[in-house]
């Protein structure tokens, strides 16, 4: 039996992804939701390689960014980059498989702190991502809705 809050964080997850074009265009999936956690993957393409032939650091920033939004609007309450850091620590490859892990660490008034890992398929660290987020007004899953 799976938990409300999981259903929910699975639609808040899917209706983020499915209006956030840049993600889509870099091919990024979801592969887990749950309140406070998400967990993303895409495959390195010709289009995101830079001019020293490795992933470009903006590409594999956009995975992470993309993994912390879905983490800190899994509850249906929205909420925006306030800011947000990473440190790479290795590089990723045309074809390789990464994946962004998104974990909450606090939650609080209006603001959330979360950490993004950001892997290969072995599990090779690639990145550390860290980001902090200020709580909007609306819901999530009726941004848009007219």
């Amino acid at each position: 039996m799976q938990d409300d809050g999981d259903a929910l964080a699975r639609a808040c997850a899917a209706a983020m992804l499915a209006r956030d074009r840049a993600a889509q265009h870099l091919g990024i999936v979801i592969a887990e939701a749950r309140p406070g956690f998400a967990r993303l993957a895409m495959s390195v393409g010709d289009a995101a390689i830079n001019g020293h032939g490795i992933a470009h650091g903006g590409v594999v920033f956009t995975l992470a960014d993309t993994a912390f939004a879905l983490a800190c609007n899994s509850r249906d309450v929205p909420h925006v980059a306030l800011d947000a850091t990473i440190s790479f620590t290795a590089p990723a490859r045309l074809g390789d498989r990464l994946e962004a892990v998104a974990q909450e660490r606090s939650l609080g008034g209006r603001t959330g702190v979360y950490d993004v890992t950001i892997a290969h398929a072995s599990g090779d660290l690639v990145a550390l991502f860290r980001g902090t987020c200020y709580r909007i007004r609306g819901t999530v899953l009726t941004a848009g809705d007219a």
